[in-house]
């Protein structure tokens, strides 16, 4: 007898395009839960699935963890994991309510003295770990951690009492940053794409492109990769792009780059998917289990950025 609601009915597009070599490699490496996102964005999948995935990494204290961001491992939860959990639930259209009530009750608990969130907090001690993620006893704010989080909130138009210090350790970190690096900036732009003062937002974006292109922190042309740097401690080849940072035309960051440099950064994603249907990781892979779970996701972020751009994806 056939199931009747159970799984999102098979997709349908060209067996060479995009989203359905995507969609085998998916079902072939994903964790439950970005087998679920890809099923709720381009399979017409429910939201329900998609929650009841992301349970599986919720703790009692309202945090989230088990190797939910990959590489951070262990059960304890961490900021870095929160923060991808919010963004499960911002894709999906579930980011409020009592959820995320206890979501902040859990970031108010670690945060540092200064209102923010550190980057790992010393719980991750004695689990395994990515060699370049520091765990120290009295870590300091991280706005690489702090600014995609407030952003989402503020997003979703949650108030909570942490929001507070912490929009304004974003506010001081990104006006006062004199140099940078690409994950940083990416979470600057995080935090700005959605703070409520949207003219304090576009000049303090305007200043962080400026300082972008200055410093060279995207590829402007990846036919010649050799001559752009990579920042000190990436990895080998792990550059970054225009629609790194602009993944939506709806970005701030958008205006930084023209239609031919963003048109470049789209051709040059489009081209990076692989034989077996993934985007790479490009960060550095230090143990197998984690680059194999981030590559699903890698590969979600990867279409929803060509898609959203207007590129055709199948």
């Amino acid at each position: 007898m056939a199931e009747t609601g159970a799984a999102p009915a098979p997709s349908t597009p060209s067996a060479r395009s995009p989203l359905f070599r995507a969609e085998q490699f998916v079902w072939l490496t994903a964790r439950v839960l970005e087998q679920r996102l890809f099923a709720y964005h381009f399979l017409n999948g429910g939201a329900d699935p998609v929650e009841t995935a992301l349970d599986a990494y919720r703790n009692q204290d309202g945090g989230y963890g088990h190797a939910l961001e990959p590489d951070l491992r262990g059960p304890v939860s961490q900021p870095l994991h929160t923060a991808r959990a919010l963004r499960v639930l911002d894709s999906i259209g579930r980011c409020g309510g009592q959820r995320v009530e206890r979501v902040c009750r859990y970031l108010t608990s670690v945060s540092t003295a200064d209102g923010a969130l550190p980057a790992v907090h010393p719980s991750q001690r004695g689990y395994p770990a990515a060699p370049f993620v520091p765990i120290v006893d009295d870590p300091p704010s991280d706005l690489l951690a702090t600014g995609p989080v407030v952003g989402l909130l503020h997003r979703n138009e949650v108030w909570h009492a942490w929001l507070f210090r912490a929009t304004d350790f974003c506010w001081q970190a990104v006006e006062g940053m004199e140099r940078s690096h690409p994950y940083e900036v990416q979470a600057a732009v995080a935090f700005l794409d959605a703070a409520p003062d949207r003219a304090r937002a576009e000049a303090a974006a305007g200043r962080l492109g400026r300082l972008v292109r200055e410093q060279r922190l995207a590829v402007l042309d990846p036919e010649h990769l050799d001559a752009w740097p990579v920042a000190p401690g990436y990895a080998r080849g792990e550059h970054h792009f225009p629609h790194d940072y602009a993944p939506t035309p709806r970005s701030l960051a958008r205006a930084w780059f023209t239609d031919d440099e963003m048109a470049r950064s789209l051709d040059h994603l489009a081209a990076g998917q692989q034989d077996d249907g993934g985007w790479p990781v490009r960060w550095r892979q230090w143990a197998p289990a984690a680059a194999l779970e981030a590559r699903p996701a890698v590969t979600i972020d990867a279409l929803h950025a060509l898609r959203a751009h207007g590129r055709p994806i199948g």
